[in-house]
């Protein structure tokens, strides 16, 4: 049997695949080699090193999760626009988890500076447009919705609601709505 041609981009999937098996901190060079038959010198062709393997590994769940909310959130505005982005992120964190991690590190120049990057803000300032909320004000915001949903999910992911009452759920529903309503409280100064 013939083995594909390795290139960055099957190095960096195979790498989001392992992500989402075994955890972020399971994605090595050496661990990816194995996983593709090969030595590890042979990545540095397509991969620089760890970090750049890393980046990769945040560009794919970055893009990922921008496609899952552009179709979350289109043609909604308000309370539906909000429910639909947080949603396509928890669905995301739950179905990639790996891929999720990666979106928790410090990502790099290229990850930051890339096409998903300006999408996913362009998509998180579309959703504040539907609330009276300044334009200044929306990178305020913006930190607040990351920092709520973001570590609402970590919570999640870790098991710190599983044991207690209510159902989790019950009280993902209730931070969105809360959230709703302090966006259209939100202070202009």
């Amino acid at each position: 049997m013939t083995r594909a041609p390795l290139t960055s981009a099957s190095v960096i999937a195979e790498a989001a695949a392992l992500a989402d098996e075994s955890g972020l901190e399971a994605v090595t060079l050496s661990a990816v080699a194995r996983r593709l038959g090969v030595r590890t010198p042979s990545l540095y062709s397509h991969v620089r090193d760890h970090a750049a393997l890393l980046d990769g590994v945040s560009a794919v769940a970055l893009a990922d999760l921008t496609a899952r909310v552009a179709e979350a959130v289109a043609g909604r505005s308000g309370l539906p626009a909000l429910e639909g982005l947080a949603e396509a992120h928890r669905a995301f964190a739950r179905q990639s988890p790996g891929r999720w991690q990666a979106l928790q590190r410090r990502a790099g120049p290229t990850v930051v500076a890339s096409d998903a990057a300006r999408s996913i803000v362009a998509l998180t300032d579309a959703v504040l447009r539907g609330y009276d909320i300044p334009p200044g004000e929306r990178v305020h915001v913006t930190r607040l919705l990351g920092s709520t949903i973001n570590g609402y999910l970590a919570l999640e992911r870790i098991g710190s609601f599983d044991h207690s009452e209510p159902d989790p759920d019950v009280s993902w529903r209730r931070s969105v709505v809360a959230l709703d309503t302090l966006l259209r409280a939100w202070p202009t100064e």
